[in-house]
C-alpha cells in the first residue's frame, strides 16, 4: 500500500467493462488461485466455517436454509479482502508473505474497509429479520408444524408465495449489495478514499455496465450456489477464484489517476 492515511487518493475515473472482460477475470482468477493455493484454501475455510453456521441456525430445515443462504452471499465479499491483496501482489510482482499479507488485513481496522463490514452485517441482520416475519405472516400456524420433516406447508400457496417473495427479495438485496460492494472493497484496500465515496463509485460502476454486471452478478450466484450443494465443500474451489477475479474486474473497471 503506497499510500498513508493522511494522503487522499484521487477518485478514479469508470470506465466500460466488456463480456470479454468478464472472462478475462475469471481466467485470471484461476490463474491466481493456481500461483497461490494455499492463500486461497486458507482465506476461503473463513466462508466455509460461515456456512457451517448457518446451517446450523437453520436448525436443518428447508425454510431457514433457503434464507440463510440467500443471505450468505451478503457477507461473502467482505471475507475476500485476503484474496484481494493476494492478487494485488501479484499483479505487483510483490512477495507473498504471510505476515505481510495478514498484516495488511489486520491494518484495515483502522481505515475506512470495517464500516464496509458494519453496513454487510446490518444488510444481513435486515434480511434475517425479514425472512423470519415472511415466515410467521404466510405461514401463521404452520410454523407448528416440523418442517424439517414434513413439506406439505411448502407446497399450498401460502408456502409457494412466501418462498417466492424470499427469493425475489433475497436477490434484490443481494444484487443492491453486490453494486455497492463490487468495486468498493478492492478500491478501499488499494486506496485510500472514504467508504461512502468508494460505494457510489462502485454502484455508478454497476449502472453504467449494467448488463455486464448483472452477468457478473449471476455468475457469482451461480457458482456459490454450486459451491454451497456439496455441504460447502466446492467453496474451497469457488471462492478462491471468485475472489481473484473480483479484483481483476474491479482493475478493468476503473481507471486510476496518478
Amino acid at each position: 500500500m503506497n499510500e498513508t492515511a493522511a494522503e487522499a487518493s484521487p477518485v478514479p475515473e469508470i470506465g466500460r467493462v466488456t463480456l470479454a472482460e468478464i472472462i478475462a477475470s475469471l481466467r485470471a482468477g484461476i490463474y491466481d488461485f493456481r500461483r497461490a493455493p494455499l492463500y486461497g484454501l486458507v482465506f476461503s475455510a473463513f466462508y466455509v466455517i460461515i456456512g457451517f453456521v448457518l446451517l446450523m441456525l437453520g436448525a436443518g430445515t428447508f425454510v431457514w436454509t433457503l434464507a440463510l443462504s440467500l443471505g450468505f452471499p451478503l457477507i461473502a465479499p467482505f471475507a475476500a479482502v485476503g484474496l484481494y491483496e493476494v492478487s494485488r501482489r501479484l499483479e505487483a510482482e510483490e512477495p507473498l508473505v504471510w505476515s505481510e499479507i495478514m498484516g495488511v488485513v489486520i491494518r484495515e481496522k483502522d481505515r475506512q474497509l470495517p464500516w464496509m463490514g458494519v453496513i454487510i452485517l446490518m444488510i444481513f441482520l435486515f434480511w434475517s429479520f425479514f425472512a423470519h416475519m415472511l415466515f410467521a405472516m404466510f405461514m401463521g400456524l404452520s410454523t407448528l408444524t416440523n418442517i424439517s420433516s414434513s413439506y406439505d406447508a411448502l407446497l399450498t400457496p401460502n408456502g409457494m408465495a412466501m418462498m417466492g417473495l424470499q427469493v425475489a427479495v433475497g436477490g434484490a438485496v443481494a444484487f443492491l449489495t453486490f453494486s455497492f460492494t463490487v468495486v468498493s472493497l478492492p478500491l478501499l484496500l488499494e486506496k485510500e478514499l472514504d467508504f461512502v465515496t468508494a460505494m457510489i463509485v462502485s454502484f455508478k460502476t454497476v449502472k453504467q455496465n449494467l448488463a455486464v454486471m448483472l452477468t457478473w452478478a449471476a455468475i457469482i450466484a451461480g457458482l456459490l450456489l454450486l459451491g454451497m450443494v456439496p455441504l460447502f465443500m466446492g467453496l474451497f474451489l469457488v471462492l478462491p477464484v471468485l475472489g481473484h477475479a473480483t479484483w481483476h474486474i474491479y482493475r478493468r473497471a476503473l481507471y486510476h489517476p496518478a
